[in-house]
């Protein structure tokens, strides 16, 4: 995998440093909308570390779902199974999400701009696209109405554009005030975590700035992962590494996905 450093006892990969940067932007206690993938597996993470109260929400109803191992996708029976309790769609958006009941809204995507927004729709033109990707689901909701919004994503020019294919859920769309001034009533992105470091939105202008670096990466290399003209804070802080409890719990984690997905 690009970017993935070889794993030995003493060190990680760049893939695991992002997921568990990802997982301590969670607070214990705070209610969560997952997505799949990357999102999943830092909020699973994060419930099995330092936030064992997270409650986490999955768009198909499930409520405080506890999975042993990271779900396929949002019906897979586990999330049913080890949930506090099972509502309808309708409920999990109406009454949940738009009620501002939401912290955090955890998403992932295949490109952002450097506002936020995000595109999980196609590669290229709409009408001829050059990949047709999985599509919306709940992310614009989620986008919309969460208090605030995390982004995970790897990092590089393919991901990172200059302008998207096609929003699919708005960040901060043309930067400024453009959120209070549509009525929405989330923050929208507040952190984009990856592979490399932490981009944060400016305070004014909303364009995303890196703020932190993880060890053994660089701005330099920040800059040439991103399609746009990146902006760096005047001392980007550095990331705490990973420590022996969060690699372990990350490293279960994945090893019991991969065998129960095997059916070993």
């Amino acid at each position: 995998m690009e970017g993935k450093r070889e794993v030995t006892n003493s060190e990680w990969t760049s893939d695991e440093m992002m997921t568990i940067a990802a997982s301590r932007m969670l607070q214990n206690g705070a209610i969560c909308f997952v997505g799949i993938g990357l999102p999943s597996a830092a909020a699973n993470l994060a419930r099995a570390t330092h936030a064992p109260d997270v409650v986490l929400i999955y768009e198909s109803g499930t409520i405080g779902a506890k999975p042993d191992m990271l779900p396929l996708s949002i019906g897979d029976g586990e999330l049913a199974e080890t949930a506090d309790t099972v509502v309808s769609t309708p409920e999990i958006f109406r009454y949940w999400l738009q009620g501002g009941r939401v912290d955090v809204g955890f998403l992932g995507a295949a490109q952002l701009d450097r506002f936020g927004n995000i595109n999980t729709t196609v590669i290229g033109d709409y009408g001829s696209p050059k990949v047709r990707l999985p599509g919306a689901g709940g992310a614009p909701e989620i986008a919309a109405s969460a208090g605030e919004v995390l982004i995970i994503l790897r990092q590089s020019q393919r991901t990172f554009v200059n302008e998207l294919a096609f929003v699919t859920s708005a960040g901060h769309a043309n930067g400024g005030n453009w959120r209070a001034e549509a009525g929405l009533s989330g923050k929208g992105p507040t952190a984009i975590i990856t592979d490399i470091g932490i981009l944060r939105p400016h305070p004014k202008t909303r364009e995303l700035m890196l703020t932190d670096l993880h060890p053994g990466h660089s701005i330099p290399e920040a800059e040439e992962a991103t399609g746009w003209s990146l902006k760096h804070a005047h001392q980007c802080v550095e990331t705490l590494p990973p420590s022996a409890a969060e690699l372990t719990a990350l490293r279960d984690l994945n090893n019991r996905t991969a065998r129960a997905h095997r059916g070993g």
